[in-house]
């Protein structure tokens, strides 16, 4: 079994949207990354921002940050429906490195007495 690896994922929704629709956004994001096998260990909503400069003629965005545990390359097809979904401006995802991963609880045994 492959071993699972930490992430983060943020996720920049378009600015015109209502809130309501963005909250139903990121539970879909959500079930799109469980449904691909990754754990959701937490999403932080960051609500609306201005941007530094505009993208796709956008001044701002709903920002949400989630860290996830999954294998490697499960997230490949996750991030290819966020490249297509009108909703979402921008996404990032990163992999933790592994000391920042067991300092946020992500990696270890989950006690953290490691």
């Amino acid at each position: 079994m492959k071993q699972a690896r930490a992430y983060e994922l943020m996720i920049i929704h378009d600015g015109d949207l209502d809130d309501a629709t963005v909250q139903e956004e990121i539970k879909t994001a959500r079930s799109t990354l469980e449904g691909a096998g990754a754990t959701v260990a937490k999403v932080d909503y960051w609500g609306r921002r201005r941007f530094a400069y505009p993208i796709d003629h956008k001044n701002e965005g709903y920002y949400s940050v989630y860290e996830v545990l999954a294998t490697g390359g499960a997230l490949d097809p996750v991030e290819r429906s966020f490249r297509i979904a009108d909703s979402i401006v921008r996404h990032k995802v990163i992999r933790l490195p592994d000391a920042e991963a067991e300092r946020r609880g992500l990696l270890g045994d989950g006690s953290g007495t490691e």
